[in-house]
């Protein structure tokens, strides 16, 4: 019995309650019913407080409508016992029937299991890292890319259409400043103040070079456009590798530049010219974003007539909603965080709804520590650490689940020492370790002849507090993944993996599941192998949501 079905039950029961005038609910029978699991392992499977929540509506006292629950939970299959405690607590025990039952449900789903329907009918547009193509991906960036696609997994896995978006800033100051290194790198000249360093800039200027050998001597506004042009042509598909090597890639490609090509900002403006949000002042034209809780108008096309930042994101919301997506989720680093207000306030001022048509995650620091010490260097970028140095150090898998492992509102230290460890320390390994463990006692299992399936599987036999225990965990994993789409935090998968595989050793430490010597199978046997088989099913469909492998043999 998951804790839905538990849920269900609950439902039932205080409906069966109304139709028999034991009590009166005015505002109907909840739609659901929250179910957890007590922090104290006496105190039952499950537990929940619904008889304190409805007791006022129901016109009871709580402890006798949580005894009207308790009766008539008591007389629905699967439901071993309802106990009452304290003010109005119902602790429920599952029968080892209908709770072991489970395990064969999660093998019959298999991939499957963990899914729902909570996210159909929603078309999402989620756009992440979006890093400036001026040089590899920073490790900021990076922690976007594991966050972003694993979101992008949960997501779909609520039934949601989802679209990976990258949008190329390929447009403006910052393009100018790296055309600028670059040919001042081709030239032997110092990079400018404000320009980019690292031995990638020499490679690519010295690229640009090879392509065009006379580019370094032409007029500098000439040479320019070259070097930007080839510079940023260079960029693009390094940074796609980059991405893609780390089990990350797009749906779409989104070029900034292609919305002042193409006449995308004069659009926008004048959706919201026609909108009442647009002004003309000191010979500039404004947004009244102040109207929507910003901190003061916005500039959109400047006195000298050149458009502002802000106008390519006029364009570019607009244009995403054009192509029919209800929500569009932006993923932003630390240093964005003072621009969520504008960018709320630029959604309302089109009409649409904060919050709901347009989100903002940000994304706080990371930081790599060696030997205890913060490194600060990257051999090919100068100074800014990138995707190949973390994954040089630690690995894909470990590079993934670390950055994923953690709420992206809190700053990330991450230990290369630790995360390189081939040992239960490592969290990463720790998991991976108990799904290899899990495909071995399988394929233990296979070479003793011994086969599981629905008809030699009987569920009561899972008795054990371990197994239980166990049995418990491996329940929570669909709610888990539907709270993790909703408040956008994979780190609740990883975490939940950590909680799940710790419970299966210890289930494994004390329940033996394959025969001894010369001992016959039996039906214990078969039915902690099916459970053996779900844990792995489980394990497997949550790394999968992180984007990291699930090896069978360690």
């Amino acid at each position: 019995m998951t804790p839905e079905q538990l849920s269900d039950a609950i439902v039932n029961a205080l409906a069966t309650l109304i139709s028999e005038a034991k009590i009166a609910l005015p505002d109907g029978v909840p739609a659901d019913v929250l179910v957890e699991r007590p922090k104290v392992r006496a105190h039952g499977d499950y537990a929940t407080n619904v008889a304190l929540q409805l007791a006022k509506k129901a016109g009871q006292n709580p402890r006798a409508l949580a005894q009207l629950l308790a009766d008539a939970l008591t007389a629905t299959d699967g439901i071993a016992s309802a106990e009452i405690a304290g003010p109005g607590f119902l602790n429920i025990r599952v029968d080892a029937g209908a709770q072991g039952a489970l395990a064969g449900h999660i093998v019959a789903a298999g991939a499957a299991y963990g899914t729902s329907d909570t996210g159909v009918g929603q078309k999402i547009n989620l756009e992440f890292v979006s890093a400036n193509p001026t040089g590899p991906i920073h490790i900021g960036g990076v922690r976007w890319a594991a966050v972003g696609d694993s979101l992008g997994r949960i997501l779909e896995a609520t039934g949601a259409d989802v679209t990976r978006e990258y949008y190329f800033n390929d447009h403006g100051a910052q393009i100018d400043r790296f055309a600028q290194s670059l040919l001042a790198s081709a030239r032997g000249d110092e990079a400018p103040e404000d320009g980019y360093g690292g031995r990638y800039i020499a490679d690519i200027a010295a690229d640009v070079v090879a392509k065009h050998p006379n580019a370094d001597s032409l007029p500098d506004d000439e040479a320019l456009e070259v070097f930007r042009a080839e510079g940023v042509e260079l960029m693009f598909p390094e940074i796609k590798k980059s991405l893609h090597d780390f089990g990350v890639d797009f749906d779409v490609y989104f070029h900034e530049n292609d919305l002042h090509v193409d006449g995308a900002v004069k659009r926008a403006i004048g959706r919201l010219d026609e909108l009442g949000m647009m002004y003309e002042q000191d010979g500039a034209r404004w947004l009244r974003t102040s109207d929507f809780g910003d901190d003061k108008d916005r500039v959109v096309i400047k006195s000298d007539g050149q458009p502002a930042y802000i106008s390519a994101d006029l364009a570019y919301y607009l244009n995403k909603r054009e192509r029919g997506f209800d929500r569009c989720i932006i993923m932003l680093g630390a240093d964005h965080h003072g621009y969520v207000s504008r960018m709320m306030a630029m959604c309302a001022a089109f009409g649409d709804q904060p919050g709901v048509n347009l989100e903002i995650l940000i994304g706080q620091m990371v930081n790599l520590l060696k030997d205890g010490h913060p490194m600060r260097m990257s051999k090919r970028a100068g100074t800014v650490l990138t995707l190949e140095d973390l994954v040089d150090a630690i690995g894909v898998d470990a590079a993934r689940y670390v950055l994923a492992r953690y709420s992206s509102d809190s700053t990330i230290d991450i230990d290369l020492d630790l995360w390189s460890k081939q040992t239960s320390d490592n969290p990463v390994f720790y998991v991976q370790y108990a799904h290899a463990r899990l495909a071995s006692i399988q394929r233990n299992a296979a070479e003793l002849g011994i086969i599981i399936d629905a008809a030699s599987f009987d569920p009561s036999l899972l008795q054990d507090e371990r197994e239980g225990d166990l049995l418990r965990a491996l329940a929570e994993f669909p709610r888990v993944v539907a709270s993790a789409a909703e408040l956008r935090e994979p780190h609740r998968v990883a975490r939940y993996l950590e909680d799940t595989a710790s419970a299966f050793h210890k289930f494994y430490d004390v329940c033996r599941v394959l025969p001894l010597g010369d001992e016959e199978p039996g039906d214990l046997h078969r039915a902690r192998l099916m459970l053996v088989a779900a844990t792995q099913i489980v394990i497997g469909n949550g790394l999968w949501l992180l984007g990291v492998s699930a090896p069978e043999r360690m």
